[in-house]
């Protein structure tokens, strides 16, 4: 599939993912919400990979019930990444998202909630400190050549509701999409210390606090 292809069909998963969400939102109060993230990536022992801090920040979508279940839409920024190091190398990737989590709701009383679904992702960006953006061993020069631009996950949480309007929260977010492209055996070139020799899916904590508008 060519460059072009690949990003009009990432285009259309997107597109396709806010039309279903359009029916709710004029059903919805409208929030903000912002926090901490802690992310890392899974099977990369290779590189002695660890935690990195971040934030998240961004609107929510959720309809005024007094029933056990509900919903909650979100579009979200989102940085996330890891830090490294390998026997020649140390340093970080930093990865920015703009994550579109659907989630179900479970309200165990009016302060309490459990939080089940998926959610969707688009990579904005990618870093690492170490890499070189043109030589004999990094044939795709850009960065962000790398990476599958498109991720995908599901993940849980809890939300707790002190008083009216305020939210507290945590949440876990495990992506089921690799990380990396397959560089495959063909590929010329070593690629950077950066990225492990293993199929590597990001993971997220996140700890927030928002305000819900409305009744």
């Amino acid at each position: 599939m060519s460059k072009r292809n690949h990003k009009h069909s990432l285009m259309k998963k997107i597109i396709a993912a806010l039309l279903i969400s359009i029916p709710a939102f004029s059903f919805s109060q409208i929030g903000i919400k912002a926090g901490i993230n802690f992310s890392n990536v899974t099977k990369a022992s290779d590189i002695s990979n660890s935690n990195t801090a971040g934030f998240h920040a961004g609107l929510f979508l959720s309809p005024a019930t007094k029933g056990v279940m509900g919903y909650r839409t979100e579009l979200l920024f989102s940085q996330q990444g890891y830090n490294y190091k390998t026997g020649t190398n140390t340093g970080n990737v930093n990865l920015n998202y703009l994550i579109l989590p659907q989630y179900m709701t479970i309200n165990i009383t009016k302060y309490f909630q459990l939080q089940l679904g998926g959610q969707i992702a688009f990579l904005l960006n990618a870093k690492a400190d170490s890499s070189n953006t043109s030589n004999a061993n990094n044939p795709y020069g850009e960065m962000m050549d790398y990476y599958n631009k498109f991720d995908y996950g599901y993940g849980g949480g809890i939300e707790v509701h002190p008083i009216k309007g305020l939210l507290l929260g945590a949440r876990v977010n495990i992506s089921l999409s690799s990380l990396y492209k397959d560089m495959g055996s063909s590929t010329p070139g070593t690629p950077p210390s950066f990225i492990p020799e293993v199929d590597v899916k990001n993971n997220l904590f996140q700890i927030f606090a928002g305000w819900q508008f409305g009744k």
